[in-house]
């Protein structure tokens, strides 16, 4: 049974998996902020009693240390919560960011499609850290908004008119909290997608940072890199005018409310219905009540991480491929493409394409610039899935296998294969279950990368970083990493194109030759390496053409158009008219070779 993949629900449920993941830190950060909240509503009714004592002349030391321990009592609750808050923050972003790159390396090259890279670092770095504060805010937010309440419920416990007088003017703190969190949402919300598109701008020019040297166009890239900073200026700007303004009102509505019941607690204060204790804990708990600079604060940070953990929540929403549980059965690693279309935007790159490799046989795949090569080469390996249609291994679905078994069935080599790991042999044996330094050098001889590894100062102990490598040099280092791969299918993506003739041809004939395993899936620009191979299949305009021996494609003038005039590497033009004239394999349908169903 396959395991599809399931997209992310809504933001506040990522919001509610981060705290959970935070668990016993944020649960203690809670704790902390709430008994420092409570610790600070306690302390105007000591300070009102101890006031009373003074003034009535009877023993108050009890009531003034208890004073000076609430204070210092909140002084330690607070350099908690600061140290708990941090620890909470780094703890839930780093989790966050773990979530989120498993999620981007799962989903594969649609990551990078959907995304871009620039895009992708911009939220794994800094929307990931403004949504990991969001538990430690959660938490922080209960305490500031346990103090007004509190200072509501102290105010009616002192006289009910002191908490009439105050809610009577509380709606309006309510409608300008409302109206700042909807502005603030909507200009952090536009701030951080023009963060995005600056970081995307930045990391497509790094990446052809060569080309606008060579160009002398540096200034003008700089100028295109940098053009959303005036827009990105104006939504940082409206941010902190929204915040301004909230906290503008706040002082101007907070004292007006704290001077009505101050007022009211004078008044009763001359009719002996609260003494002058009471008129002190009054004051200090309008003040509390009046909190709002305080929520305005937690708010504020409170709705950056949600608008942050929204965009988080955007790569989440991607479903990436589910994965089987099945095993594959002994066999040669016949594969078998059907029916299958792949589209990318609104353009259909490959349709209906039924192809058969069988066990054991070398297919060169070759077609103009466009025509689907890369597309086909990574969904026969499932490195992204169809539109429509399936892939099978040996009879079996490819997304019915476990993650594993696919993965150890299937290798590949890329034309800009990326150098993982801290050595040179550590670069060759990833991925490898059971990596053997024997192993690695066989690799690495077959690819002929052998001789000028051994020449670096620490031969294959030496670090990638201080290995410098040429274009060609780093092909075959990633053809190494495949051949230590011990799959039953080897998939090569353009991985020849840097390198030198005399060093294909070796590689091809290895690859081609009667000691070659397995069966093999070339990507193949040249008419000599598609002429070494079993098999060619023909793509044009998304179809397969025809399949057969490069020596029968050869008399057609559209395949030979593929490799251009240069290429004139091509036998038995003969037979293949005799093919067009028999309408043996290329009417439009392709032919597979051994009775295979193409």
């Amino acid at each position: 049974m396959t395991t599809h993949a399931q997209g992310t629900p809504a933001t506040g449920s990522l919001l509610r998996s981060a705290v959970r993941a935070a668990g016993v830190r944020c649960a203690a950060l809670g704790a902390v902020s709430t008994a420092s909240t409570a610790a600070a509503l306690l302390l105007p009714a000591v300070l009102g009693r101890t006031l009373d004592h003074l003034l009535a002349h009877a023993p108050a030391a009890r009531w003034v240390w208890g004073c000076a321990g609430l204070v210092l009592l909140i002084g330690v609750l607070d350099a908690c919560g600061t140290v708990l808050g941090g620890t909470v923050t780094a703890g839930s972003t780093a989790w966050l960011r773990r979530r989120v790159t498993g999620h981007v390396l799962a989903l594969g090259p649609r990551a990078n499609s959907r995304f871009g890279n620039g895009e992708l670092v911009a939220r794994l770095v800094g929307n990931a850290a403004q949504a990991g504060t969001a538990p430690g805010a959660v938490a922080a937010l209960l305490s500031a908004l346990a103090g007004p309440v509190g200072g509501v419920v102290a105010l009616a416990l002192i006289d009910p008119w002191l908490a009439v007088v105050f809610l009577a003017g509380a709606p309006v703190l309510t409608f300008l909290l409302r109206a700042f969190a909807r502005d603030t949402s909507e200009c952090v919300t536009r701030y951080q997608q023009i963060q995005g598109q600056i970081a995307s701008a930045l990391a497509e020019a790094m990446s052809g940072f060569r080309t606008i040297q060579a160009a002398g166009t540096a200034d003008r890239e700089t100028a295109r890199i940098l053009r959303p900073l005036p827009e990105l200026s104006r939504a940082g700007h409206r941010m902190w005018r929204v915040q301004g303004r909230a906290a503008a009102q706040a002082v101007t509505v907070a004292p007006l409310l704290q001077l009505a019941v101050v007022a009211v607690a004078g008044y009763r204060l001359t009719k002996h219905a609260l003494t002058v204790g009471d008129v002190l804990a009054a004051s200090r708990y309008a003040v509390l009540a009046t909190g709002v600079g305080v929520l305005v604060g937690q708010l504020s940070g409170l709705l950056r991480a949600k608008a942050a953990t929204r965009r988080l929540d955007d790569i989440l929403a991607e479903p990436a491929p589910g994965h089987g549980h099945r095993q594959l059965p002994p066999g040669p690693g016949h594969l078998e493409l059907r029916g299958v279309t792949a589209r990318q935007g609104e353009r259909t790159v490959l349709s209906d394409i039924d192809l058969v490799i069988p066990g054991g046989t070398t297919l060169a795949v070759v077609g103009r610039s466009g025509a689907g090569k890369s597309l086909l080469a990574a969904i026969a390996g499932r490195l992204t899935d169809p539109d429509a249609g399936e892939v099978l291994l040996d009879g079996i679905p490819l997304r019915d296998l476990s993650h594993d078994e696919l993965r150890t069935a299937i290798g590949y080599a890329f034309d800009r294969p990326a150098l993982l790991g801290t050595t040179m042999e550590d670069t060759i044996a990833f991925g490898l279950r059971s990596p053997s330094p024997a192993r690695v050098r066989e690799a690495a001889g077959l690819a002929h990368a052998d001789a000028f590894i051994r020449r670096l100062p620490h031969g294959y102990a030496t670090p990638v970083t201080d290995a410098p490598h040429s274009g060609g040099e780093s092909q075959r280092l990633g053809l190494a990493r495949a051949f230590a791969h011990e799959g039953r299918v080897l998939i090569l993506d353009d991985a020849l194109s840097s390198l030198d003739t005399i060093t294909e041809h070796r590689i091809t004939n290895s690859l081609t030759g009667p000691d070659s395993n397995g069966t093999r899936l070339l990507i193949a620009h040249r008419a000599a390496t598609a002429a070494r191979a079993d098999l060619v299949a023909w793509l044009d305009g998304g179809r397969v053409r025809a399949v057969g021996a490069h020596a029968e494609l050869w008399g057609v003038a559209g395949y030979r158009g593929v490799f251009g005039e240069g290429d004139e590497i091509g036998v038995g033009a003969e037979e293949v008219r005799g093919a067009e004239g028999s309408g043996r394999g290329l009417r439009g349908e392709p032919r597979v070779a051994e009775g295979g169903a193409g």
